[in-house]
């Protein structure tokens, strides 16, 4: 059953609530739908997680969890699916972005080599910017909605399939 896969890799809830990260959150961790895990939580996480991951931000984790605790779903999966972009994944999936954002904005995709300096990147906020911007948003709004129906769709399943076994 879905449910018990991702039961499996979810860390335990008091140690999520004591994490020094999340203290700015004080008492909002204490409602216990952030913490249940049942079809709802679960996609509506999925949605929040994904869409953050792709949001090029300082801060991803807080901003799932902050959305988290406001639409009242699984605070350790919309977390914990902020990591799909991490140090090895990020060059190229805001590069896709980036390519997108070309494609939605009908620009030319421009040659650029990336500098680690401020004048570059006050540079290329012009540059590239706002494609790359564009791309992001567009590709966090594409993997939230794959997130919510794909969680949505597998959930449905098994909860059919559990039911189907059952009644054997």
């Amino acid at each position: 059953m879905a449910k018990k896969t991702i039961q499996r890799f979810l860390p335990d809830p008091n140690k999520i609530r004591h994490h020094k990260s999340l203290k700015i959150f004080g008492r909002l961790l204490q409602d216990a739908n952030l913490w249940h895990l049942n079809r709802r939580s679960a996609r509506g996480a999925f949605a929040v997680g994904l869409f953050f991951a792709f949001i090029p931000v300082p801060f991803q984790m807080v901003l799932a969890a902050a959305t988290a605790i406001v639409f009242r779903v699984n605070l350790p999966i919309s977390v914990a699916l902020v990591w799909i972009t991490n140090p090895v994944t990020m060059p190229p999936i805001f590069y896709c972005s980036y390519l997108i954002g070309t494609l939605v904005l009908n620009q030319p995709e421009q040659h650029f080599s990336f500098e680690a300096s401020w004048p570059w990147f006050i540079e290329s906020l012009t540059t590239i910017g706002p494609a790359f911007l564009v791309g992001s948003l567009v590709s966090a709004s594409v993997a939230a909605m794959i997130g919510y129906f794909g969680i949505d769709i597998v959930w449905r399943r098994s909860v059919r399939k559990a039911w189907l076994i059952r009644n054997k």
